[in-house]
């Protein structure tokens, strides 16, 4: 009979004391947190209180899955991480894929709590109803490969997938990050960097069978139409073929691909050589995938004696902040610098734009070149990459500055840095653009972890026919009207905004592959979706009430930032998106200020929350059944 739901397994682990027990949350409870984002929520915020230090043994660290994680289906590999964030002092919540999701979920584990601080470095080796603290001394210090190749010969075996940090999570890079495969990022928000806190080196989980889905019959034909579905999608094919990073040198044609440090959106001199098709005629050795994924846009590329396959490949947003952000043209040393960061695991978004940041302030004179140790750190100086990124991931000389982000780094250089940094809640921008995306600058602005461009849908979907796969799937969820630009923003454009950050919040929850399962020109939309929970869980549910897990979501991070101060005062673009850019097709395009203000006030009125503060109102909180959360602190 459908509508079951079971209950979570959460194994939770005491690294201060050495201890680890596990919990049961009733499939009731778990139905209204039903995984990833969510549940990591709901457990964190059933364990810490307001106002502690990130980097203190008091933050709560959640590793989490779904209900779903683990069906033997493309797109459904993602491993949420949850704290209270080192880099924005919000709420802190990353996605990675790859392998090591599924096989938590295969161990039995939904979730994984890590309270305290260990007395030595440790990891936490899982082994079905097994599981144990071991000294991770001998790997501290060691970059991801390496520690890697010592874990498996330690335990004598191959078949384990490993989440770890790198030296930057050791050394509290505010943008640490934490890898798996050597090559898969919970990047965003500085999880790697609580994980270095506590002393925590890594999680290593021994793999085992998929899980199996409720109706195998009618889930296998869901599963099995990828075949056709990537036949009649050019996109997702394209996007496997060409990676993340295919549109590339589209956007600077356009003149909205990021060029040195948010002052341009046009890179004619590098964007062709940068792009993904480049790549992939270059220096791509194979696509990589993620469990059970039949898209494989995971890119893995080579240069002899300088890149090593190990460390993956470029995405978009990397190309983009180590390349145009930093007017750097050379390819190679672009994935050079996507290694060092996978190897020393720091942020690529955060490290790269920090980094473009600390270029312009030596452009204008604000860093000169013995503040930046002899280095000079000129636009367009690919060499001063890798040794960039060494120095914040171990902190020496201008790297220990840079290693606190571009904001933190801008208040000790002084006032007219602050003006450079382009950064939401102390968050560095992803590459895409609020000047041509004004529903994502939005999105930007009010997100609760800081500025991340996959939290909604973009604009440009809008702007297609109203027969298009894109906007048949955008109907489903009640957004109907198109429009002839992506420039306008009115309240049609707002309720776009807020509609599909619920629906990308969903996914977040559910641990589902943003490129497989969202909601416009992915494989699978809305309706199938439905499926997955139905034949796949035995959850018989509907759009209205996963929307609703996805609204629920947004509050519960909107709670927990109130309780530590924050209002909608916080809910700001940097002024560098308000300064019109320079040269190509969008010479002097502006995002318009007041039109954007506008839309906020808007936002707040539609999402349920105080016009006053931007924070939920109680009926907000109860309609959402997280009456529980009221008054609590």
């Amino acid at each position: 009979m459908y509508n079951q739901f079971p209950d979570a397994k959460i194994l939770k682990v005491d690294l201060t004391k050495g201890e680890t027990k596990i919990d049961i949350l009733p499939g009731e409870i778990y139905r209204l947190y039903p995984g990833g984002s969510s549940l990591g929520l709901y457990l964190a915020l059933n364990k810490m209180k307001s106002g502690i230090d990130p980097l203190s043994p008091e933050n709560t660290l959640v590793f989490s899955v779904s209900a779903l994680t683990g069906l033997p289906i493309s797109g459904i590999s993602r491993l949420n991480v949850t704290a209270k964030s080192p880099l924005t002092g919000t709420i802190g919540d990353s996605q990675a894929g790859g392998f090591f999701p599924a096989h938590l979920k295969a161990n039995g584990y939904d979730a994984i709590v890590f309270n305290g601080k260990s007395d030595k470095p440790v990891y936490l080796f899982v082994d079905g109803d097994k599981f144990e603290l071991r000294s991770a001394e001998n790997i501290w210090g060691k970059v991801t490969g390496e520690a890697e190749d010592i874990i498996r010969k330690e335990l004598n075996r191959d078949d384990v997938e490993i989440a770890q940090i790198g030296p930057g999570g050791e050394n509290i890079v505010k943008y640490a990050c934490i890898i798996n495969m050597c090559n898969r990022a919970n990047g965003r928000n500085g999880m790697g960097a609580v994980m270095g806190s506590k002393n925590l080196k890594a999680v290593v989980v021994v793999k085992g069978k998929p899980i199996k889905p409720y109706n195998k019959e009618k889930f296998m034909e869901l599963a099995k139409s990828v075949t056709q579905r990537l036949k009649e999608n050019e996109a997702v094919a394209g996007l496997g073929q060409y990676g993340t990073d295919g549109d590339l040198e589209g956007f600077s044609d356009e003149g909205f691909l990021v060029t040195r440090n948010w002052t341009s959106g046009y890179f004619p001199e590098g964007a062709e050589k940068l792009t993904g098709t480049t790549m992939y005629d270059t220096i791509l050795k194979e696509r990589d995938t993620c469990f059970a994924c039949a898209v494989r846009c995971k890119r893995v590329v080579e240069v002899p004696g300088l890149v090593d396959p190990l460390y993956g490949g470029p995405e978009y947003e990397t190309v983009g902040t180590f390349g145009s952000y930093c007017g750097v043209t050379d390819l190679e040393y672009v994935s050079l610098a996507n290694q060092l960061c996978n190897m020393y695991g720091v942020d690529t978004i955060s490290c790269g734009a920090t980094i473009a940041f600390a270029m312009e302030c030596y452009e204008k004179g604000l860093l000169d070149e013995e503040a930046c140790d002899g280095i000079k750190l000129d636009f367009g100086n690919e060499k001063a990459l890798p040794i960039l990124i060494e120095k914040i991931a171990k902190r020496e000389g201008i790297g220990d500055l840079l290693a606190e982000g571009s904001y933190r780094a801008a208040e000790k250089i002084g006032k007219e840095a602050v003006l450079l940094t382009v950064t939401v809640k102390k968050q560095e921008l992803p590459a895409h653009m609020p000047q041509f995306k004004p529903a994502v600058g939005l999105i930007y602005a009010v997100n609760p972890f800081g500025a991340d461009h996959q939290s909604s849908e973009h604009d440009p979907f809008l702007v297609m026919p109203t027969d298009s796969r894109e906007r048949i799937r955008l109907a489903k969820i009640g957004i109907h009207k198109g429009y002839e630009d992506n420039f306008t923003m009115d309240d049609d454009k707002v309720r776009f905004a807020l509609d599909t950050q619920k629906y990308f919040s969903i996914l977040d929850t559910l641990c589902l592959c943003q490129f497989v399962w969202g909601p416009a020109w992915e494989l699978y939309g809305p309706d199938e979706m439905v499926e997955l929970c139905k034949y796949g869980l035995g959850w018989d549910t509907s759009i209205f009430e996963l929307m609703q897990v996805g609204e629920r979501r947004i509050n519960m991070m909107r709670y927990f930032n109130s309780r530590e101060g924050f209002t909608k005062d916080d809910d700001q673009l940097p002024e560098k998106i308000f300064i019109p850019l320079k040269g190509g097709p969008t010479d002097g395009v502006v995002l318009d200020k007041e039109a954007h203000e506008k839309a906020k006030e808007l936002y707040y009125e539609l999402a349920g929350w105080h016009s006053d503060n931007g924070n939920p109102t109680v009926s907000t909180m109860r309609k959402l059944s997280l009456q529980w959360l009221i008054n609590r602190r």
